[in-house]
């Protein structure tokens, strides 16, 4: 179940991704964290409990909204667009 739901703007060009190696759908112009947080309910787990997550600031200040691409770079969801063909992982977090 999505945490997102899309209202309005569903014309724009669908863009394919993997999360978590599941193929999954996004639009252009979405930030990554809008496109997974559009077909999942979190965006990562807790630093500190595992728990699950859905970013924090959504402007790129804080740390609470990294992701691993396909390339093994960490972004911040909030700041980086989709892309086509994108690997995106979410990091599980820790149970401290």
């Amino acid at each position: 179940m999505a945490l997102l739901k899309r209202l309005a703007e569903g014309d724009r060009p669908a863009l394919d991704f993997t999360l978590d190696g599941t193929p999954a759908s996004g639009l252009l112009g979405d930030t990554v964290l809008t496109a997974v947080l559009t077909c999942s309910e979190h965006l990562r787990g807790s630093d500190f409990s595992a728990q699950p997550r859905a970013g924090f600031c959504l402007m790129g200040a804080c740390q609470d909204c990294w992701v691993r691409l396909g390339d093994g770079r960490r972004v911040r969801a909030c700041s980086t667009l989709l892309e086509a063909g994108q690997q995106i992982s979410r990091e599980p977090g820790r149970s401290v």
